[in-house]
Formats: structure tokens, C-alpha cells, sequence
């Protein structure tokens, strides 16, 4: 019997599926100091972004042929590796797309209306509501202003399409891409498909002209967005980092915005997860999240199901 591991959980769908084909899945976690002795046992192994499959685990299970990730990035395994020596490695890179996306623009829109700062002052018994009015009447409309998206591919174009939803003026950078078209289904009048081809610009361009700026990009060595890259954006500019911690520089997110330099940053990521800095937690010019972009219900339903498949796919069932 095929045995798999789902060390930080599946969704019942997925699970459903694979116990189906007659597959044990077991979703008891194993801490990760415990998973060289356990890990031996199973053919396959489902991980999050908790569980962290190096090298020195993979060389200690033999019997060990799949490695899913369920989510797009694959920092945590030493994927590469793995597929050196024979042993599949899959993610869901487009299972979560429009679940990351519409987090973005839950950032953009309560930094714009400053609900992240209404939401923690307005219930303190000693609240002053007309001075919380007078101080938060002074929000803007996303309608008419222009996005910029760092990385365009799935999220990204996720991103663009509710931008151009909105009616703003959509402005990707991405090294690898010229354009592309972009179908937008209305729902309301499901016979009608829109198609808009948008073409990818310089970050120089962008970064300069955003009114509001969202990242998209796998992990890098070192910040893609620091000191240089916040001075040069507008002081009314917006920026959310929904991607990898550390994409943007931390301390100088901190010092910009102190500075007036920018007017907002939204993060569902960073750097000490699960302990983040206190001052980006506590920063008034900050709304934050714990990491949830691909954490709803139809999100996780649908990463379940793509790993079900994927594994499905390569024991031949």
C-alpha cells in the first residue's frame, strides 16, 4: 500500500481522493526532529511551508518517491536536489492565485480607507469617534489610479485582472515577459469573455508612477525592494509584500515609512515567521496578516485536489 505523509495537512477533498485509489494517508504531524525516523516509512510526503525536507532527510528515506508542496514556493525543500536523484517533486502553483491576489487588494483597500488603524482604535473605551472621522476622512479610491505588479505570472496576472476590474491602469515587471493577454470572465453575463493584452514595463518606469505596488516574485538573495527603491516611489504610494519575506528590506520599509516617504505597506510575509518584529506589527502605517494569501476554504480545496492528482499521476493510479 502506498503510505503518505501529509505532515502539515490536506484538504479533506484531496484526502478523500487519494484514500479512495486505496492509499493510506496519514495527517498526524511529526515534529521535524522526528521526521528522519518516521519519514523512512512513507512513500510520499505533503508539506506547507513548516515542515522542511533538506537534503540529509531525503538521502535517509529511500522508500521516499514524492514530494508535494501544497503552495508555490519551494524554499523549503531542496527540490533540485531531490530530482538529481530520481525523486518527484510537484507544488500547486496555481491553486491558490485568486485567493493571494484578493488578499493583496484586502491590504490595498483598508491602507487606503485606513481600516487596519480604525479597526484597533475605534472600540478602546476611551476612543474619540468625531476625532478618528476627522482623522480618517482623508482616504482614497483605487479607481483611476495605477498598480504596479512585481512578477507576472499567475498571482500576478490574478492581481491585474481585479485591478483592471477596478479601473485602474495596470503596470507589470517582469524579466522573463513582454505581455500578456488576459481574459476576464464576468459572471454576470457568462457568454461574454473580455480580453485585454497588457504589456510588461521597465521597474524604473513602475516603480516611479505606482500609486499602488504589489510583489510576486520567489525567493531572492537579499531585498528586490530596499532604502533606494522606497525613495524613489511616490509618498502616497502603497506597497503589499504577500511573496517571501525579505523581498522587501525590512528596517528600510520601517525607515520609509516613519519618513513619510510612502504612505502605506500591507505584509502577509516576513522574515522571523512566526515571530515577526514588533515595530512592523505595531507600525500604524502597516496592515498585517499571518500569512494566510492562500489560506481560504476554496483555496485549500483546491491544493488539496491538485496534489491528490499529481501523486495519483506518478504511482500510475
Amino acid at each position: 500500500m502506498i503510505r503518505i505523509l501529509a505532515n502539515d495537512g490536506i484538504a479533506e477533498d484531496g484526502k478523500t481522493l487519494l484514500e479512495e485509489a486505496g492509499y493510506e494517508v496519514v495527517t498526524e504531524k511529526v515534529a521535524q526532529e522526528d521526521l528522519a525516523t518516521e519519514l523512512p516509512n512513507y512513500d510520499a510526503i505533503i508539506v506547507r511551508s513548516a515542515t522542511k525536507v533538506r537534503k540529509e532527510l531525503i538521502d535517509q528515506c529511500p522508500r521516499l518517491q514524492v514530494i508535494a508542496r501544497a503552495g508555490v514556493g519551494l524554499d523549503n525543500i531542496d527540490h533540485d536536489y531531490a530530482r538529481s536523484i530520481g525523486r518527484t517533486v510537484v507544488n500547486t502553483p496555481a491553486a491558490s492565485s485568486q485567493a493571494v491576489a484578493e488578499l493583496v487588494f484586502t491590504h490595498f483597500f483598508s491602507l487606503a480607507r485606513f481600516v487596519h488603524q480604525s479597526n484597533r482604535q475605534l472600540p478602546a473605551a476611551d476612543s474619540d469617534f468625531k476625532a478618528l472621522k476627522k482623522s480618517y476622512s482623508k482616504g482614497v479610491q483605487l479607481r483611476g489610479k495605477t498598480l504596479g505588479i512585481i512578477g507576472f505570472g499567475r498571482i500576478g496576472v490574478e492581481a491585474a485582472r481585479i485591478g483592471l476590474a477596478l479601473g485602474m491602469k495596470i503596470m507589470p515587471v517582469d524579466l522573463h515577459v513582454e505581455s500578456r493577454e488576459l481574459e476576464i470572465d464576468l459572471h454576470a453575463a457568462p457568454d461574454v469573455k473580455l480580453k485585454v493584452t497588457v504589456e510588461t514595463v521597465e521597474m524604473e518606469e513602475m516603480i516611479t508612477a505606482a500609486d499602488f505596488i504589489t510583489i510576486h516574485v520567489p525567493s531572492l538573495k537579499g531585498a528586490l525592494i530596499g532604502a533606494e527603491e522606497l525613495k524613489k516611489m511616490k509618498n502616497s504610494a502603497i506597497i503589499v509584500n504577500t511573496a517571501r519575506g525579505g523581498v522587501i528590506d525590512e528596517e528600510a520599509l520601517i525607515a520609509a515609512l516613519d519618513a513619510g516617504e510612502i504612505a502605506g505597506a500591507g505584509l502577509d510575509v516576513f522574515i522571523n515567521e512566526p515571530t515577526p518584529d514588533r515595530h512592523l506589527l505595531e507600525h500604524p502605517r502597516l496592515s498585517v496578516s499571518p500569512h494566510i494569501g492562500a489560506s481560504t476554504q476554496e483555496a485549500q480545496r483546491n491544493i488539496g485536489l491538485e496534489l491528490a492528482d499529481q501523486i495519483l499521476a506518478h504511482f500510475g493510479a
